[in-house]
Parts: C-alpha cells; structure tokens; sequence
C-alpha cells in the first residue's frame, strides 16, 4: 500500500491511502457492525498504487495521516458530535486517452463542517483474452475539474496550470483519505493509460470494458462552537478535539485568532495544535498552530482571509488522552475600508449601454458592523479601491466582465475588480485575463504589479509581492514600460469569487509614484477554449450529469490542451497532399462506372457515381486547417458517404447473383432502406454494414449453388472469369476489408484509407458480371424502342453467363 498527500504552507492536506482505513474507524460509532465488517472487508482487499505528480516536498507531510487522524482511529468513547454519509455515482466505463474527452469526470458535493472526507474507489474488467491489467490513473480537484495532461503536451502561452494530484491503481478496490476538506465541488477523474493510434472499428473485434465507480464517504460534526468577534469562548480538551468556526464577512483585511489563559491540568504551557481553514487539492494552504511553548497566549495573524465564508477551526490536544487542556479562543477581525466610484459617476459613464448594469454592481456601503463591534471601520483609511465590473452571460460557460469606469492605478492603495465565478457552471472553461497600459501612461522607473487570486483579493503590495492571501497562492502579473502587455489564462478556474489587485510600484525611488496615475485597459472573459481551439481543433461542449464544461479534439496531428502544440504536427503541404489522396483516390470509381454502363448495369452505375461524388466531398470537407471545402453539412456529408459505400457493395453482390429483374431491383430497393436505417442508429458499428452485406453474399452463394445444381457444371462456367475477374476482385475485395478493419492507424489513415477507396472500387469493376447476351453494348438504340416488349422474353436461358 502506498500513501499519498498534497500539502503546502504550514499546514498539510492528511491523505490516506489503501490500508488506512480511517474513514471507517471514523464512522464505526455511527454505523451498524455489519456495515463496519463490510468495510473492514474492503480495506483489507483494496490494492493500488498511489502516485503523485508535481507536488515536490510535500511527501514529507504524508507521514503526518496517522498523526492527524489518531483520534478517529484510537480506541474512545463515541463521539456524539459525529455523523457519517456516504453519496455514490453510477458507475462508468473507462476509455484509452487520447483527449480531455476521453476522461470520465464525476462531481461530488463535500457538505460543509466535514472533518473527514474518504474516496472508495473501485475498478473492475470484463473476462475475456482481450481484458488485461491496466493502470488506471484518477485524479482529484477541488472548486473545478482537474486540468490533466498525461501525454506531455506544452500548454498555450500565458497559461498557468497547478499541477493534478492523482492515483494509479489497478482493478479492485482503494480508498483515499482527507481530513477536514474543503466544502463545495469535489472533482474526480478517471482514464486508462494513452490510447494506441490504431483505428479501431466498432464492434469487429471484441474488446474489454473498465468499469470505474467513486463512492463518497463524509463524517462531519452536528455540534460547532461558534467563534464571534472579540467574543472570548473558553475550551476544554480531554478526549475529543474542539470544533469551532468564524465566518469572515466581506473586507476583512486581516484575521487574528489567539488563545489566552492556556493550561494543563493547572499548569503553564499550551499543549494544543489549532489547524484552521480546510484542506483543498491539488494546493493546500491550511495553517497549523502548535502552541507548545511555556506562554499562556499562542497567535496566529491570517493576512486576507475568504471573504464571506465560514472558517474551520479546530484544536486538539497534544497533552495525551487522560490529561485535561483549558484555554480561551478569541478572534479579532480588522476591516478593510473600501473607495468606491460614486454610483452617480457610474450611471453617467453606463448611459449609452443598452443593458441594466446596475445589478451586476458591488455593495458601495459595506456593513462594517459585521466586521468588528470595536475595529471603528468607519474611522480607519481606506485600504482598497473598488472598481464594480458587471457579470454579463453570453452563453453556456461563456461569460464577459466589463468594469464600468476605467481602471486607475495609484501607489497608495490597490485597485481591485472582483469577478463572480460563483454560480458552480464557471468551472468548465478558462478565465483570460488579459491587462494593457499605454506608452505614454507609464514612466519607464514604475511598475505595475498584479495578482489574480480568489477568495479574497492580495492587499499586502506595499509589504510583500509574494501574491499569497491566507489560504490561496496567486497569480502575479507586472506591467512595465518595456512589457505594456501581459496575459493570463486560467483552465478551468475555482468556483468562487475572483479578485484582480493593481497596485503602482516604484523600486527605485516611490516618491516619484506618490502622484502617478496609471490607468489599465483590461479585457475579461471566461469563455469554453482558448482561441475557440485555433484552425487545428474543435471546441466540444461535454457533460457529466448536470455539470458542462469544454475541451479540445485537436486533429493534423496537433496536440496538448488548446490543439497549440505542434511537435507531432502535420505541416500545410502534409495536409494538401492527404487531401488530395483522400480525394482523388475516389475518381478510381470511374472504372466501375463505366463498366457497368458498358455493362447495361445502369443503376449500379448511378449508386457508384452517387459513392464517388459524396465520398470527395466528405474527405474534402473532413479535413483540419487550410485543405479543407464544404459544400453541405458535415454531418450529412459523412452520412452520404457512409450510406454510398454500403449500397456500392449490397448492389454489386446482388449484381453477381445474377436474379430476375423485378426481383433484383426490390432487393436493391430494400437494402438501400435498411442501410439508410441502421446508419441512422450507428453509422460506425460495423455491422450495420457486413449484416446486410453477409446476407447479399448468401443469396448470391444460393443462386450459384442452384446453378451448379441445375446445370451439372460449375458456375460461372468459362474458366476466364475465373482467372481474369473473379479471382483478382475477391482478392481486392479481401485485402480492402483486411486493411479497412486492422492496418488503420492514425498516422496512416490518409494512406490506408485512399488504398481502401481505390480497392474497392478495383474490385467492383472486377466482380461486375457480363452483360446479358440479348444486349447490346450502351443498350439505348435498343431498350428505347421497345416498350413493354422488353419484358415478355425474360426467359432463364437468357441469364447464362459464358
């Protein structure tokens, strides 16, 4: 069994694996002893790998899982404040990597006081020969879906990507542990190892089903001491720990929790480690406070706190079971004034819009009485300058954030525009920021400095740079006389409320910033892809359950997350050259074309012309970038073309068995409607296409053995047609159908599948039977004339093939 955890700050996430088997101690005093036996059945079959990318030292702080949850799994008397849920999913199959696409995304919601989240996780596979052991790789986010990137592909300039926590398994069972988790959207994803390039084809080889199912176990606490402002709130720790929370409102600049009077069965000392805030993945910025010192007061400062939210505290004994710790938690909260645009000045510059935007503003006035009943808000300076920016929805994960006045940077305080990313459908696609200031607006010795960060904006500028609030690691942006522009792109950003800090920075001398006035050109957008996947890509909007978020199919060989990397790219002249092999390896179909006219096949003629032409114009219109023409649908191209190559082959077998007219052209008739309604159901299932196909090939297997019957004599009778027809057009036909369902890959296909075209074809022209005898060559000077005459000397003897 392995572990595995995420942990930054000075506080980690504990996270278990396999064998911890926490979650279930954890829940024993809830559940039934059958339900307990049950998941001490599973802890001691689950089996798994457990890996970790990109999360540098943070293994160290794995060790700590025991530690941090001993009071879950040690021997004590039930905790009454402590109730167990379990949610579960559906189980999915699983598919080989080749796109985001391919991933199966499930989205749980962690309820809020959850003090232990634990992931059973359970993989399983078919029977068969074709099922082998495959590593199953999951990952775990939380606020979005994980931004993967298992194939080593360069992301898009500008774009900033956290590195996934993930787990390798095997088939069977394995479970993950979290202590004091995050509330919100739990993400989780699961793939199989990178697909092969080999096209495979639906439902022509038997293949082995992964099957995946995450179920969800929470324990969370029914009984939370609710921590006030400058409210002190004495504790007593003896067995159980003490749960407590803080909601921090909005401008909060600064929270401090502190506790006073701490001793242990009388004597001085603090034995107690206060962990506060909650565990997220794949960063982690929970604080833990040991408070072992000989002081009685132990303190600990948050610089910009979540606004808005609960805060998780929690304060457990370091002392030892049996000996008792009493303090007093006290928790100060310093507001943060806030500089807003009069609304009047807003309305003014708003005028000319067409839309309401007062609803997208922020609160001008906070209730500073929420913040501290003795911080005197209304007599401190200003900390922040507001600037509202109206949330306007464009469509699905399509949103624009326009600030309503020009953004002004200033040296004394920051500049903050708050994005609301908050409604849980602003996840699935990427947040672009994208800031410009003018040549002449900015001095060539000042510095415009910027963090993105959610949560709670960065207000430290005039301490520190490092982009870093309380529980969340920013992004840091600059603008600069010699850099006027910087962008940044965000993949799948948090669900929460986003803040964009500007503040104008003078290393050198900052007297020359004290009257500088910098104003910023900002574009903001969450749309679904970056540069809607560029010329080598399409955007496809996907859906799990309720939740829509977007990704990449990226072709030409183009790859990575927004089709940008073009190490294994086609190059233009790669792309006219399989255009054009696509294309005019269909004008093959001239041969049988005119064979069949020669041959008075006139509509088996008409459904090769009807073949040829739609599949040039699908391949024309199927390919990326600059090679490509459409003169209809896409999808109504592919379908022609589809539909075209499965009555090509059911006329020419039917042609070869040589029936009755009437009776030939019903069956014609009939299997071009089945055709039409199986292609209809699934075009790519292969069967859709040999059953008709293998039905056509009895009835011709039939007409001939009663020949042969009737006759005395192998049929076809001459040899010739034998040697010269019969023999190459079969082989064609074998060696289309050998290359069509095992030899194409990816890389190949513009070669493999232009053989396919001229091949079959080949064969068709091949395999046509004779013209009748009673006919003519072109048949027209003859069948116009005729009449109803035609039909009276349809005699059997006229049907024999020499």
């Amino acid at each position: 069994m392995g572990r595995a955890g995420a942990g930054t700050g000075t506080g980690g996430a504990a996270v278990g694996s396999g064998g911890g088997g926490a979650a279930a101690a954890a829940a024993a005093s809830s559940v039934p002893a059958c339900r307990r036996r049950r998941r001490q059945k599973e802890r001691s079959e689950a089996v798994g790998v457990i890996g970790q990318k990109g999360l540098g030292g943070l293994a160290p702080q794995v060790e700590g899982v025991l530690g941090t949850l001993a009071w879950l799994t040690a021997p004590s008397p039930t905790d009454a404040r402590l109730v167990s849920e379990q949610f579960s999913q559906s189980p999915q199959k699983l598919a080989f990597y080749s796109w985001y696409g391919s991933t199966r995304l499930f989205r749980f919601r962690v309820p809020p006081d959850t003090v232990l989240l634990r992931w059973l996780l359970q993989a399983s596979q078919g029977s068969g020969p074709s099922c082998t052991n495959v590593e199953i790789t999951v990952y775990f986010r939380y606020g979005a879906p994980p931004v993967i990137n298992p194939l080593g592909t360069s992301f898009p300039d500008n774009t900033s990507v956290q590195p996934s926590f993930l787990v390798k398994m095997l088939h069977g069972n394995t479970s993950i542990n979290i202590s004091h988790p995050a509330p919100g959207d739990w993400f989780v994803a699961a793939h199989l190892p990178p697909s092969s390039q080999k096209i495979e084809v639906k439902g022509f080889i038997p293949t082995c089903a992964y099957v995946f199912q995450p179920d969800m176990l929470v324990v969370r606490v029914v009984e939370v001491s609710i921590l006030e402002p400058d409210v002190p709130l004495p504790q007593t720790l003896l067995h159980h720990p003490s749960y407590l929370k803080i909601f921090v409102p909005e401008y909060t600049q600064e929270l401090r929790l502190e506790l006073q009077g701490c001793a242990s069965n009388g004597s001085l000392g603090c034995p107690v480690r206060l962990t506060v805030g909650s565990a997220t993945l794949p960063g982690n910025f929970r604080k833990v406070l040991t408070c072992t010192g000989p002081t009685q007061d132990c303190r600990l400062l948050l610089p910009s706190p979540p606004w808005g939210r609960w805060l998780q505290v929690t304060a457990k004994s370091l002392a030892g079971p049996l000996v008792s710790v009493a303090f007093t938690a006290v928790a100060a909260l310093t507001a943060c004034r806030p500089w807003s645009v009069s609304f009047q000045h807003l309305l003014q510059n708003s005028a000319n819009q067409s839309r309401n935007a007062s609803t997208g503003l922020l609160p001008l006035s906070p209730s500073y009485q929420e913040l501290d009943r003795s911080s005197g808000a209304g007599d401190s300076p200003f900390c922040l300058r507001n600037y509202p920016v109206p949330r306007e929805d464009l469509d699905v994960v399509s949103v624009r954030f326009r600030p309503l006045d020009q953004v002004s940077v200033q040296s004394d305080m920051p500049s903050v525009l708050r994005l609301y990313l908050n409604t849980g459908m602003d996840s699935g696609g990427s947040l672009i920021i994208s800031l410009q200031v003018n040549k002449t607006a900015i001095a060539n010795n000042t510095l415009v400095v910027v963090c993105v960060t959610a949560a709670s904006p960065f207000l430290s500028f005039n301490d520190s740079l490092n982009c870093t609030t309380a529980f969340f690691q920013g992004y840091p942006l600059s603008l600069s006389a010699s850099s006027r522009k910087t962008t940044l792109v965000i993949p799948y950003p948090e669900t929460d409320n986003w803040y964009l800090s500007l503040q104008l920075v003078c290393p050198e001398s900052p007297k020359e910033c004290e009257q500088a006035l910098v104003p910023v050109e900002t574009t903001l957008y969450l749309v679904p892809c970056l540069n809607d996947c560029g010329p080598y890509g399409q955007c496809l909007l996907l859906r799990t359950h309720s939740y829509l978020y977007a990704g990449c199919s990226c072709k030409a060989g183009w790859r990575g997350w927004s089709c940008t990397d073009n190490s294994t790219a086609q190059t233009v002249a790669q792309q006219k050259v399989a255009t054009l092999l696509l294309t005019l390896s269909n004008l093959l179909f001239l041969a049988p074309i005119t064979v069949s006219v020669h041959r008075s096949h006139l509509v088996e003629a008409s459904v090769y012309a009807y073949t040829m032409f739609f599949s040039t114009f699908y391949h024309a219109c199927d390919q990326p970038g600059e090679a490509v023409l459409c003169i209809l649908n896409y999808d109504t191209l592919q379908y022609c073309d589809f539909l075209g190559s499965g009555v090509s082959i059911w006329v020419t077998i039917l042609c070869m068995a040589r029936l009755k007219a009437a009776l030939k052209y019903v069956l014609f008739l009939l299997g071009t409607l089945v055709f039409a309604m199986s292609l209809q159901m699934d075009r790519r299932a292969v069967w859709n296409t040999m059953g008709p196909c293998l039905f056509a090939i009895v009835v011709m297997v039939t007409m001939w053995v009663y020949r042969c019957g009737r006759r005395r004599h192998c049929y076809p009778t001459s040899w010739q047609r034998w040697i010269f027809y019969l023999l190459p057009g079969i082989s064609m036909a074998t060696m289309a159908i050998t290359i069509y369902t095992s030899m194409m890959t990816s890389d190949n296909y513009y070669y493999t599948h232009s053989i396919w075209h001229m091949l079959l074809a080949g064969s068709a022209a091949f395999l046509l039977p004779p013209r009748e005898q009673h006919t003519d060559p072109w048949a027209c000077s003859q069948k116009l004339p005729c009449h109803y005459e035609i039909c009276k000397n349809h005699r059997e003897e006229l049907y024999t093939v020499t």
